[in-house]
């Protein structure tokens, strides 16, 4: 059985604020239900291990589908309340490793050497790295073995700046995903905000927003075959 890393933010709150943020919950749980009906299995990390928080704001936008995979045991126990440390995992034991986001990745994805280290590993044996909406930071400072950053000349996608502005965290965000892809050499694409769109180029694969977490999964499903 092929095996899915599925990464999630142990963040809390935005930054030093008292402002609660977390995983947005549908950006796990649609790509979950889709990598699973295709017989894929999942382990779910976090930077820190342990607890994930979810943002209250994703809990607006659930549907019967959601809910079931958050409902599960499964999802809750190995998800929520005891995901695996990232220092603890071989990336050489998955097939594809996936970003959810939240706000709360923006703070805990972009430094974490050992997310770093998984995809890097995930990458270079041939895997698939994938990621939604502000998951992307995860990607963001991903360097090679040849030391180029792993979306450099690559088409990705990401929460761009006009979402980022709709959503009002312009400026309580540490730094702006859409900006530091470019500035890494990223070939960013976006869509209009907050509609369905997921890029495919090679063995990257990234969604734009909550959205597209389905439309990520269709895409690696199709590309492992």
């Amino acid at each position: 059985m092929k095996k899915i890393l599925v990464i999630l933010t142990n963040t809390t709150r935005y930054g030093q604020t008292t402002a609660p943020t977390g995983l947005w919950l549908g950006e796990a749980t649609e790509f979950v239900e889709e990598v699973v009906k295709a017989e894929f299995q999942v382990d779910y990390v976090s930077p820190k291990g342990g607890f994930v928080p979810l943002d209250p704001r994703s809990m607006k936008y659930v549907d019967e589908s959601i809910m079931r995979v958050y409902e599960s045991n499964d999802f809750q126990q190995r998800a929520l309340i005891r995901s695996l440390a990232a220092k603890d995992v071989n990336g050489a034991d998955y097939s594809a490793i996936y970003f959810t986001g939240g706000h709360g990745v923006m703070w805990d994805f972009p430094n974490d050497v050992n997310l770093q280290r998984l995809t890097r590993t995930i990458y270079e044996n041939g895997g698939f790295v994938t990621a939604v909406c502000h998951g992307i930071a995860g990607l963001l400072n991903v360097k090679l073995t040849s030391g180029q950053y792993l979306i450099s000349g690559k088409h990705v996608t990401g929460f761009t700046l006009s979402e980022e502005l709709i959503a009002g965290k312009r400026r309580v965000v540490p730094f702006l995903n859409q900006q530091v892809a470019e500035s890494h050499g990223a070939k960013f694409e976006k869509k209009r905000a907050y509609k369905t769109f997921a890029v495919r180029d090679g063995q990257l694969i990234t969604g734009q927003n909550p959205f597209s977490a389905q439309a990520v999964a269709e895409k690696l499903i199709s590309a492992i075959g």
